[in-house]
């Protein structure tokens, strides 16, 4: 508890204190990114039609710091989002938690293809709950499940807001703590699985309109060695609607097809109003 209170501890200070934007350049380097608070509040006072007073909070950060040079590109994002809420007669609930980072180093081959090489590393900070049941289980905690995916392919890249890779010999371990041992695709008694398979990825991001980007980010992957026909998909969608220099509405879809983590389709949807600063 004491981490999580000090991740957000750490965002609130970090928004509070923007005031405006900055661009970071480097020769041969390019870095930027957002850090952005979504908040929502209900109160209720007599109210006849009843309800739950409660309060919530979404912080996230999502930063990429790319080099390029003659036909060397490496790409490197991070994502984190974490989310609390607090409702009267409940109490303390999380409501996102993710840790995400990817690079992705291409050397060219031709006009937009390039050799390349990938990591990709995901988790979460804190335990995770399962609420319908009685009693309450614990289904997950920091780094387990954790997923470290690599392995080298080919990218196309337009540009830095349009490229795709695929890694056609692409290995994928999975962690988990002695509490998950069995769990999450790993066999009984065991913490770690280790698979070999293939992997695609896109990124793509574009302005909608005046003030309006989308960003999607799709990653795919096949288990050569097991059940091939299982594809694990992993869909983020971002619009964000720019309102003034620091305020934003926000619009957020996660869908996840894992058949280790769950046999039914995952999905994460977030909305609301925001303190956005671009940095």
């Amino acid at each position: 508890m004491k981490k999580t209170i000090f991740i957000v501890a750490l965002f609130v200070g970090v928004s509070a204190l923007a005031q405006e934007k900055v661009v970071v350049e480097k020769p041969h380097w390019k870095k930027g990114g957002s850090i952005i608070l979504l908040g929502n509040q209900s109160s209720f006072l007599n109210w006849v039609a009843g309800g739950n007073n409660s309060v919530s909070a979404t912080l996230g950060l999502n930063y990429n710091f790319n080099y390029a040079k003659d036909d060397i590109t490496w790409d490197n994002k991070i994502i984190i989002q974490y989310g609390l809420s607090n409702t009267e007669g409940i109490g303390k609930r999380k409501t996102d938690d993710l840790f995400e980072y990817n690079s992705l180093l291409g050397k060219k081959a031709s006009k937009y293809w390039y050799y390349s090489f990938f990591i990709n590393l995901r988790s979460q900070f804190s335990d995770g709950f399962d609420y319908k049941k009685t009693p309450v289980i614990k289904t997950s905690s920091f780094f387990s499940p954790g997923y470290l995916t690599f392995g080298p392919g080919f990218l196309w890249k337009k540009s830095d807001n349009f490229k795709i890779n695929l890694s056609p010999l692409t290995s994928k371990f999975t962690f988990v703590s002695n509490d998950f041992a069995g769990k999450y695709g790993t066999s009984p008694g065991k913490t770690s699985n280790y698979e070999l398979g293939f992997y695609g990825s896109l990124y793509h991001k574009t302005n909608l309109m005046e003030n309006v980007s989308m960003e999607n980010i799709l990653n795919v992957y096949s288990n050569y060695l097991k059940k091939p026909q299982n594809i694990d998909i992993s869909h983020q969608l971002n619009i964000v609607m720019q309102i003034n220099k620091y305020l934003t509405t926000n619009l957020s879809f996660h869908t996840i097809i894992d058949d280790d983590a769950s046999k039914r389709v995952q999905f994460k949807e977030i909305f609301g109003l925001g303190i956005n600063y671009i940095f």
